[in-house]
């Protein structure tokens, strides 16, 4: 059906949603608008669907998410009337719609005999993650779209292990939510029913009480905090977002008593009005932390992304200015402290595993490797992460110590499984705590690390191209840098492709073939003769595509100059495309 007839569907449908209706009025001359919100449903990917709201079937509105929970109903009605009664578990962010798509989700699920558990409030991913395990439910959703521009918002479905779902488990839920052929006619029932027939159940202070008791297993060292918790200044800002409970009770709990929430940041806002984005990965969204944080001479200033699964921490140097630290810089600092008091402890296991991404920096397995431990790597995203604690789980040759990607989600303790941005956080706290001690800062420690294990340096570049011409301009790119490899057409430097693709590793010098023990994606990696590297990677969740780079050297300037100069090479051929 093309975008036209999808258009005209949604024109006829009785009773369609007042406010869709009036933004398809105020559409009607706009055609280009109009075939983007019509030309393709919004795809419900491994993760779940994220997109912008509005109408149309290529946007977020409650009548798309109700098609991605009657996939779920039946996905979940499939596995038996006993995964119908464990039910669903459901939390939302303070993003546009949040609470009526959860509400929406509810009841729809409902309508189906599929139990729901909801937040009375607002919760970050993490404790959705840990809900879905604390009251044995088969799945959980969450609605968010993380860091995104206020404009979007998403779905995210969990397993009943509270990690997102592996591919094979998403695949059988796509394929029931892409069976669902009219999402206009999904029936839903009222919620007040449903709560009287015991189909749908309001949450909050006991998974509140029961996460935080969690909190308790991250700190390393409780002696310590008792000498030096109100010594150490913190300021925090959950820009705006869920964080901010959670993550002050948090630090309170553990002993942490000179913390200063960013005021302007501390309540949701669903146009997140004070940055321009939501995102700990930027250093603008540091701007009135680093205000706040010279008024009270902050020994570390602490942001979170709106559902707090995203971390980032901004420390301080000599000169009394603050430096915003990469994921894989904050990833370092937290993997060697922990290890360090493991080791100090005594309880390092032998078969501790540290599991990171393919495109996370190859500092985390120096660290490890120096504790005689083994690093994993896995395909970008968390739910890979999650999938290897549940296997480890059934399995006494590998436990789990520490888990991150460099986008800037961490997870030290499992009883979350998604990132989470309270736990770094409270352990970023007690290593403050560590080094001041010592009268080293933050910065001092990262500086320590460099100088025991190399220079590692990276960077990441993205290209955001919208709508159905831009996915063009992605496939475009990922297949003209795929056809070199058949073509021989790579540089000297290059001493193997991995095309994850393919599930093919290329060697180059020898043109031999090794396979890639790892599911399919649509991801390219190609490393170079001294140990650096750069990788290509569509986004699953955002209209662009990223590339990352990495390289060591023997200092900080060597490693930028030979960083920019493998940057400009890859980009200039990705521009040209």
């Amino acid at each position: 059906m093309n975008w036209k007839k999808q258009y005209e569907r949604w024109q006829k449908k009785q009773n369609l949603d007042k406010a869709l209706k009036d933004d398809l009025l105020a559409l009607a001359d706009c055609e280009t608008d109009l075939e983007d919100c019509f030309y393709k449903n919004l795809e419900f990917g491994t993760g779940g669907m994220r997109g912008e709201i509005g109408p149309g079937t290529n946007r977020m509105n409650i009548y798309t998410v109700r098609k991605g929970a009657q996939g779920l109903a039946q996905y979940i009605k499939e596995a038996g009337s006993e995964a119908a009664k464990k039910g669903v578990v459901i939390a939302y962010d303070n993003r546009r719609m949040s609470k009526e798509f959860a509400l929406e989700a509810a009841c729809t699920l409902g309508a189906n005999g599929v139990k729901s558990y909801v937040f009375k409030a607002l919760r970050p991913t993490p404790e959705l993650s840990f809900a879905v395990r604390e009251l044995d439910c088969h799945s959980g959703i969450m609605i968010t779209a993380s860091h995104n521009p206020p404009e979007y918002n998403g779905f995210k479905v969990y397993g009943e292990d509270g990690g997102q779902l592996v591919p094979e488990d998403a695949d059988r839920l796509i394929t029931m939510v892409n069976a669902v052929e009219d999402e206009l006619e999904v029936v839903t029932a009222e919620a007040t029913q449903l709560e009287r027939d015991g189909l749908l159940e309001w949450i909050l202070e006991e998974l509140d009480d029961a996460y935080l008791k969690q909190m308790s297993k991250v700190v390393m060292d409780q002696a310590l905090i008792d000498e030096m918790g109100n010594d150490i200044t913190i300021v925090f800002t959950p820009l705006h977002g869920t964080a901010y409970f959670p993550m002050t009770e948090a630090l309170k709990q553990a002993g942490f008593s000179n913390v200063h929430v960013v005021s302007e940041q501390a309540e949701p806002d669903t146009e997140f009005s004070t940055v321009r984005s939501p995102n700990p990965e930027e250093r603008d969204a540091f701007e009135l932390a680093m205000k706040l944080g010279k008024e009270k001479n902050a020994d570390v200033l602490i942001a979170t992304d709106p559902d707090a699964d995203r971390i980032g921490l901004a420390v301080k140097r000599e000169e009394g200015d603050y430096q915003v630290l990469s994921g894989n810089q904050t990833g370092a600092l937290l993997l060697d402290y922990l290890l360090k008091k493991k080791q100090e402890m005594n309880t390092v296991p032998s078969n501790g595993v540290v599991i990171k991404t393919i495109v996370t920096s190859e500092l985390g397995r120096a660290i490890a490797d120096s504790y005689n431990l083994k690093t994993l790597d896995v395909l970008t995203g968390f739910k890979f992460i999650g999938e290897k604690i549940r296997q480890f789980e059934h399995s006494d040759k590998a436990t789990f110590l520490f888990g991150y990607e460099e986008s800037f989600g961490y997870l030290i303790e499992p009883f979350a499984r998604d990132k989470d941005a309270i736990q770094p956080g409270l352990l970023a706290a007690e290593m403050c705590a560590y080094y001041k001690k010592q009268n080293m800062t933050l910065y001092d420690g990262l500086v320590n690390i460099f100088e025991k294990y190399g220079y590692y340096v990276e960077d990441l570049a993205s290209f955001v191209f919208k709508g159905k011409e831009g996915a063009e301009k992605i496939d475009r790119i990922m297949t003209t840098f795929r056809s070199d490899i058949s073509d021989g057409n790579v540089s000297d430097e290059v001493v193997s492709i991995e095309d994850y693709k393919t599930g093919i590793k290329h060697l180059i010098a020898s043109k031999q073939k090794e396979e890639i023990d790892l599911p399919t994606s649509n991801v390219l990696k190609v490393s170079l003769k001294d140990g650096s590297w750069y990788c290509l990677r569509p986004s699953g969740t955002e209209p662009k595509i990223k590339c990352y780079f990495g390289v060591k050297e023997r200092s900080f300037e060597r490693a930028v100059e030979r960083l920019e100069a493998i940057k400009s090479d890859v980009l200039q051929k990705v521009q040209s495309l």
